[in-house]
């Protein structure tokens, strides 16, 4: 009898927990929406031209303190190196395990880049402008990627090799996918090849614990919370007289870091 009662106020405690979770996500969600309503006049001016996306670049940082910092979401950085000292042009490439990978960039990241996205984005018509000339349906600020076909990939790949040439950094998440429990997935080739062939400096990112404040999921079920994100911005990896044969080392090496990134932190935060 004992045993039952302290396994159903077990499951009491758990599914009243469950509770604030959920509350706080349809804020984090309401503020998320909110934002861009109220700014989205603005970006689509400014994302009309060519000309103005460093402007849209800035109002995107704008918006990420707005959709971080009302809900309570903050952000911790170590830079191994100055922010003044990474590479004008690179290729960004960092772990993927929360939609607030996305927005904490644009706030510990300074300088211009673009992103890499998927083309299931174009299906959300608030997001779709930052990435689609909505007068002309041009190409936007950032690139889509349509991973189902290979000629749409290559696509991808050279526009971000047009940004490259231009003096734009690229960002790219190699796993491809969310990885919900903050693991990391394998990477696959196209960063790596990107940088090689323009001879890009590429910047590896750690995102620590994003997943644990708002994880991809059921949404009852998933992570979601205020509290500090922990993101670690390591040295540039020179890709300077490399060429496609040390493509699987390359691509290695930057995981390697950012995997013992993690498993580091989880240690020291799983055992005190």
């Amino acid at each position: 009898m004992a045993r039952a009662v302290d396994y159903l106020c077990g499951m009491i405690r758990h599914y009243l927990g469950l509770i604030p979770r959920a509350v706080w996500k349809v804020f984090f969600i309401l503020n998320f929406v909110v934002g861009l309503v109220v700014l989205y006049p603005f970006f689509a001016f400014l994302l009309a031209r060519r000309s103005r996306f460093p402007a849209a670049f800035r109002l995107m940082r704008f918006w990420a303190r707005w959709v971080l910092h009302v809900p309570g979401v903050f952000v911790r950085v170590t830079r191994e190196v100055p922010a003044t000292e990474l590479p004008a042009r690179c290729v960004l490439v960092a772990n993927h395990a929360s939609y607030l990978d996305i927005v904490i960039s644009y706030i510990v990241l300074e300088k211009y880049f673009v992103y890499m996205g998927k083309l299931e984005i174009d299906k959300a018509p608030l997001l779709r402008i930052f990435f689609r000339n909505m007068r002309d349906g041009r190409a936007g600020m950032n690139i889509y990627v349509d991973r189902k076909t290979r000629m749409g990939s290559y696509k991808a790949f050279e526009q971000a090799g047009e940004k490259l040439d231009a003096g734009e950094s690229v960002f790219i998440y190699p796993e491809g996918t969310i990885e919900s429990w903050g693991r990391i997935k394998p990477f696959k080739n196209g960063a790596f090849k990107l940088a090689i062939e323009h001879q890009a400096d590429i910047v590896p990112i750690s995102f620590l614990n994003n997943w644990k404040l708002l994880q991809n999921g059921g949404f009852f079920k998933s992570y979601g919370r205020p509290g500090i994100a922990d993101v670690i911005i390591h040295a540039p990896v020179s890709t300077k007289g490399l060429t496609e044969e040390d493509l699987v080392n390359l691509r290695h090496q930057v995981r390697s870091t950012i995997e013992k990134t993690l498993s580091t932190y989880e240690h020291r935060h799983t055992n005190g």
